[in-house]
């Protein structure tokens, strides 16, 4: 048997007290505070008029969770929102901050594991940081091969062979030489490269 999905019917009297039909149980908008993060579905029906109410009561949970002081709201986005009451785009909004706020929570857990990083003392973006870093480091043994003299590596001649009594020395005319040498050699194959195809 498939398990209902149905959401739990909960009915609101005159004396404002919420009813609870699946647990035939009274219960506060704690309560349903807490069901609603628990990803429990609920609606909520006047007792005597039988009219959906369920916006109205959501609406008054998030006053009470303002009320306490946990303030999700921006002032300024309470503005923007009481201003699109009665505009043209006003059949819109809803649908778009529906939206905003789905995909913001496929993404929470991502963004808990940001700012878990974050209050641990790194960056919410170590990922492209150490990205960054290993760029570098490929681009350090690109260098390597291209320069006689790499820092961090004295005493280093153009062949990767050591020089003793030697210290390289940046930017002199043996360096200049030796990279001339291995652009010759780099033509030279390119040559017979060039040379064997032809004699095909």
């Amino acid at each position: 048997m498939a398990k209902s999905e149905e959401p739990v019917t909960i009915k609101k009297y005159a004396n404002r007290r919420l009813y609870n039909t699946g647990t035939s149980s009274y219960v506060t908008l704690e309560d349903l505070a807490v069901m609603v993060k628990a990803g429990e579905d609920f609606v909520v029906y006047d007792a005597k008029t039988g009219e959906d109410i369920t916006r109205q009561v959501l609406t008054h949970i998030i006053v009470e969770e303002e009320g306490k002081g946990v303030n999700l709201l921006p002032i300024s986005f309470l503005r923007h929102l009481i201003s699109f009451y009665g505009d043209s785009l006003q059949a819109i909004v809803p649908r778009y901050l529906d939206y905003s706020m789905q995909a913001f929570a496929r993404n929470q857990e991502q963004m808990r594991t940001y700012m878990r990083d974050a209050f641990s003392g790194l960056m919410p973006f170590g990922r492209f940081e150490e990205m960054g870093k290993q760029n570098m480091v490929l681009f350090e043994n690109a260098m390597k091969m291209f320069s006689p003299f790499f820092p961090g590596e004295p005493g280093r001649g153009p062949a990767g062979k050591e020089t003793p009594g030697e210290k390289p020395k940046g930017g002199g005319e043996d360096e200049i030489e030796d990279l001339r040498a291995k652009l010759d050699r780099m033509q030279r194959q390119l040559d017979q490269l060039t040379g064997g195809k032809k004699d095909a």
